[in-house]
C-alpha cells in the first residue's frame, strides 16, 4: 500500500515545506502555503510495470512533406515566424504592459478566418471596443478563464487559430493554487500544448513580463512552447520590434518592425529609411551606423554628447547601447587615439528606440564621441560601422556587402569601414574609406 505523508506547498511558486509557515520563504507571498497529502509508492509497487508499451515508429515511414502554414496579411509577422503559423503549434507572445500585445493579437485573429479569441483579462464588450479600432468586426469571442472549458471549445470547433489573452488569467482543476501562480500556468500550458497537437489548432498565448523582466515568471513557460515572441520597444514611442527568441519551425534571426497608429500596428516595410528620415539638423556628435537585425540592414543614428563634469567622477550614460561596452570604448579612445575624455560626462543615445547590441556599432559610437569632443560636424551622408578591439584596431563584421548596398540605396555618399573587410565592388556614387585603427579614423573622418 502507498504511504501517505503531509507536506505544505505554496500556491504561487509551488515550493514545498516540511511545516506550515505564514509566508513563503521563496516568493515572499503571505498566506499562500497550504497543507496537502502526498502518497509515496511502496518499494514493491515501484517494481511493477502497469503501463502498456508504446509501439516505436520508423522514421522512414513518416511523411516529410511540410505542413501548409497559416499565412496572414501581416508580412512582418510571417517573416518572424518563418513563413507563417505552423498548424498545431503553441506560441507565446510576451512584452511590457501597453506595448501592443493585444492589438497585434486582434489583428492576427482578424486575418485568419474562423479564429477564436478567448477573453481572460477583459470582458467581450471591452475587447469589442478595441476590435473596432482595428476593424476586426467579424471576430469570434469566448468569455472563459477555465482551461478545461477552453480545451473543450477547441475540440468542439477545431479553429485554425485560438488566442488566449492571457495565460496568467487561466486556471485549471488539475492543480491547486490561484490563477497566475507557477503551478497553474505550467499545468494550463501543458494542457493547451496537448490540445494543439491533437486538434492541429495553432494556439497563441499572451504572457506578461514580470517586474524583473522575465516572461511569465523566471523562464517558466519558454521550454514548453514551440515559439516565443517578444514585442519590444518603448510604449511612449511609435516603433515596435517583434523578435523570436525561440522558434522550432524557423529562424530566430528575423525581426518585424511596426509603428503604432490609431488603426493598430502598421508594418514598416523600409525601416532603414524610416529611422533616418526624421533626422534633424547635423550637429557635432551625430553619425549614422548600419546594424543587422537578422538578415535586414538598418541605418540608425547614434548621438554623443560631452559636457564638462561637475563631480569628481565623470558620468557615463547610454540609451540603446550597452554601458559596459561604452566604458571599454572610452578607455580605448583615451589610450589609443589620445583623446582626453576624463574631464567629460559622456552620454550616448541610439535614436528610434533601437538597441545597438552588435559589434558593428563600435565604430559609429567612437566616431560620434570623437566628433563631439572636437566639436566637428560630420556629413549627413556618412555611415560608419565596424568592431573595435582593445588595441584600437578596427575589425570587419559580417555581411559587409549587404550593409554597403543598403547604404547606397538610401543615398549615402561615404562609408567608413574596416580596411580588412571584403568588398567585391563599390556601388556607383559611393566613396569607401577603409581604416585600420582609431587613429586613422579620427584623421580621415
Amino acid at each position: 500500500m502507498p504511504k501517505s505523508s503531509v507536506a505544505y506547498v505554496c500556491a504561487k511558486c509551488d515550493t514545498q515545506f516540511m511545516k506550515w509557515t505564514g509566508r513563503c520563504l521563496e516568493c515572499g507571498a503571505w498566506g499562500s502555503v497550504s497543507e496537502i497529502m502526498m502518497s509515496t509508492p511502496s518499494p514493491a509497487e515501484n517494481n511493477l510495470i502497469t503501463t502498456a508499451p508504446v509501439q516505436p515508429i520508423a522514421l522512414a515511414s513518416l511523411s516529410t512533406q511540410n505542413l501548409p502554414r497559416l499565412t496572414t496579411n501581416i508580412n512582418e509577422l510571417d517573416g518572424v515566424l518563418g513563413g507563417g503559423i505552423v498548424p498545431g503549434s503553441l506560441i507565446l507572445l510576451g512584452g511590457e504592459p501597453g506595448i501592443g500585445k493585444s492589438t497585434i493579437a486582434l489583428q492576427l485573429a482578424k486575418s485568419i478566418n474562423g479564429a477564436l479569441y478567448f477573453c481572460g483579462e477583459e470582458s467581450p464588450s471591452q475587447i469589442a471596443l478595441r476590435a473596432k479600432r482595428v476593424s476586426a468586426d467579424t471576430l469570434q469571442l469566448v468569455d472563459t478563464m477555465h482551461a478545461e472549458a477552453i480545451i473543450a471549445t477547441i475540440f468542439a470547433h477545431k479553429p485554425p487559430l485560438a488566442i488566449i489573452d492571457s495565460i496568467q488569467t487561466l486556471h485549471t482543476d488539475a492543480v491547486s493554487g490561484e490563477a497566475g501562480g507557477i503551478a497553474q500556468m505550467r499545468a494550463c500550458t501543458t494542457q493547451l500544448l496537448t490540445a494543439a497537437k491533437q486538434t492541429n489548432t495553432a494556439i497563441l498565448m499572451i504572457g506578461h513580463v514580470t517586474k524583473d523582466g522575465a516572461l511569465a515568471g523566471p523562464k517558466t513557460l519558454e521550454h514548453l512552447v514551440d515559439t516565443v515572441l517578444y514585442l519590444e520597444g518603448d510604449r511612449f514611442r511609435e516603433y515596435r520590434l517583434l523578435r523570436a527568441v525561440k522558434n522550432r519551425f524557423g529562424s530566430t534571426d528575423e525581426i518585424g518592425i511596426f509603428t503604432m497608429t490609431e488603426r493598430g500596428l502598421s508594418e514598416v516595410h523600409n525601416p532603414g529609411a524610416a529611422f533616418i528620415q526624421e533626422r534633424g539638423d547635423v550637429v557635432p556628435g551625430s553619425v549614422l551606423t548600419c546594424l543587422m537585425e537578422g538578415t535586414r540592414p538598418l541605418l540608425v543614428e547614434i548621438q554623443a554628447l560631452l559636457t564638462k563634469t561637475t563631480f569628481g567622477y565623470p558620468q557615463r550614460r547610454a540609451s540603446g547601447f550597452d554601458l559596459n561596452r561604452l566604458q571599454i570604448l572610452i578607455a580605448i579612445l583615451q589610450k589609443r587615439s589620445g583623446l582626453n575624455l576624463a574631464p567629460y560626462d559622456i552620454h550616448i543615445n541610439v535614436v528610434g528606440g533601437i538597441t545597438a547590441d552588435e559589434p558593428a556599432a563600435d565604430l559609429g559610437v567612437c566616431l560620434a564621441i570623437a566628433s563631439a569632443y572636437k566639436d566637428k560636424t560630420l556629413s549627413r551622408e556618412l555611415v560608419a560601422f565596424g568592431e573595435v578591439g582593445l588595441g584600437g584596431e578596427v575589425r570587419p563584421v559580417r555581411l559587409t556587402e549587404k550593409r554597403v548596398r543598403e547604404c547606397a540605396q538610401l543615398g549615402m555618399r561615404q562609408i567608413i569601414l574596416p580596411a580588412r573587410a571584403a568588398l567585391p565592388a563599390t556601388p556607383t556614387g559611393l566613396s569607401v574609406t577603409p581604416v585600420k585603427n582609431l587613429e586613422e579614423l579620427i584623421l580621415k573622418a
